[in-house]
Parts: structure tokens; C-alpha cells; sequence
């Protein structure tokens, strides 16, 4: 509830989930030390920057590159990053782009990282899409083969795996903030509001994949613009 609360403020995503991590673990630490200083990270870290920063290929790549480095948890965390880094701060995006490429994403196989190609390609065209996707699986490929070996060791240091249990439960707060925002940005009259709860329905009482879920909504989409239009 405190990671949901501080992201509604807008505190950014990676300060939150390092934020979460250094609370849980204070009760192995047992430090004064360890309080005081999550107490200043809280005060510092705090408040919404909104800029608006220029785009060139080479930020694209800095971006993905650091966002493939320092996501943790789900894919779908990923988006509470993207909103933060590409709509909030850079504008680079608008909230109905980025559910735009989230809706791709899901349709394409795969982790939901490969929204990361669509930005790319929204932004840059083809070159933006391949450097985009590099650059957001570019750590993932460093990460995994340093880190695999000392994950089992990492967690058996109790101060350790209650700072991972701290960064999951946060994971799943930003995952509950991002929903929100672009629930506000994708339902803006009563057919994406009846789209949503009966697809909402038909993924978790019947199970239907999310590429049909997806495939369904965009037809139904083009067939009330045909209407309209004529």
C-alpha cells in the first residue's frame, strides 16, 4: 500500500522498488543506520519532474538500454517505467501511444518487452525499433549469465532475500499504479468501457489467450470507426 501510495505521487519507479527493498530488509539489518538512511532516500527521492527532453537515436538506445538494466519483476513493470521515463519526463509519448504499444505487445509471442520494439519503431522508425529492442535485451543477456550462479546465494542471506521480497511486493504496486493511468487514458466512452469488462471477464473465468482478447477489441474498433465514418 505504501509503494502504490508513493507512485500515485510520483515517485520514480526505480527509487521506489530500491526504496521497498531497503524497508524490508531493515528488520534482519537491525540498524539505526539502515533507517536513517531509507528516511532521507524517501525525502529526496520525492515529487514529479515533468520535462520535455529532445529525441535523438543514440537517447533512444541510452533509454532501453538503461531500462533493460534496471527492471526487476515482471514485464509488466516495464510500463510503470516507460510512463515514467518517456511520458512523464521526456514526453516523448502520450499516455494513448504507450497503450498503443502495450496492445501490441501482447499480441506479438513473447515477454512483453517487445512493446519496447513498437516505441522504437513509433519514435524512430525501423532503425528506432532495432535499436530500442537491443538495447532493452542487451543486459538481460549480461545480467542473467553474472548473476545466475549467486542468486541461490543471494538468497540465503536473510537481509538479502527480504530486500527481493521488498522489490517484488513494490513490483506489484507499480504494476497497480500504471494500470490505473492508462485505464484513464484507454476508456473514454461506454464501448471501451463494455470492451474492457468483458474481456476482463473472458481472461479470467474462461482463460482466453490475450492475442484473441486483443485481435477481437481492434475489429470491433475498426467496425464502429467504419459506422461513424459512414
Amino acid at each position: 500500500m505504501l509503494a502504490l501510495v508513493l507512485s500515485v505521487l510520483g515517485l520514480h519507479p526505480l527509487l521506489l522498488l530500491l526504496l521497498a527493498g531497503g524497508v524490508a530488509c531493515m528488520p534482519a539489518l537491525r540498524t539505526s543506520l539502515i533507517s536513517f538512511s531509507v528516511f532521507r532516500f524517501v525525502t529526496i527521492g520525492g515529487g514529479i519532474l515533468t520535462t520535455t527532453a529532445s529525441f535523438s537515436l543514440v537517447s533512444l538506445f541510452l533509454v532501453f538500454l538503461k531500462l533493460g538494466a534496471t527492471v526487476f519483476g515482471s514485464g509488466y513493470v516495464l510500463l510503470a517505467f516507460l510512463r515514467a521515463d518517456l511520458v512523464t519526463h521526456r514526453g516523448w509519448l502520450t499516455d494513448a501511444q504507450l497503450v498503443d504499444a502495450v496492445a501490441v505487445g501482447q499480441v506479438t509471442p513473447g515477454p512483453v518487452f517487445t512493446t519496447a520494439t513498437f516505441i522504437g519503431f513509433i519514435l524512430g522508425g525501423i532503425r528506432g525499433a532495432v535499436i530500442s529492442t537491443v538495447g532493452i535485451f542487451l543486459p538481460a543477456f549480461l545480467l542473467v549469465a553474472i548473476s545466475g550462479p549467486l542468486v541461490p546465494r543471494i538468497r540465503k542471506s536473510k537481509p538479502a532475500g527480504a530486500f527481493l521480497d521488498g522489490v517484488n511486493v513494490a513490483s506489484l504496486a507499480l504494476m497497480a499504479a500504471v494500470t490505473w493511468e492508462l485505464g484513464r487514458a484507454s476508456l473514454v466512452d461506454v464501448l471501451t468501457v463494455v470492451l474492457a469488462v468483458a474481456s476482463l471477464i473472458a481472461l479470467l473465468r474462461f482463460r482466453v489467450n490475450s492475442a484473441w482478447l486483443v485481435l477481437v477489441g481492434a475489429t470491433i474498433g475498426l467496425l464502429t470507426s467504419a459506422i461513424h465514418l459512414r
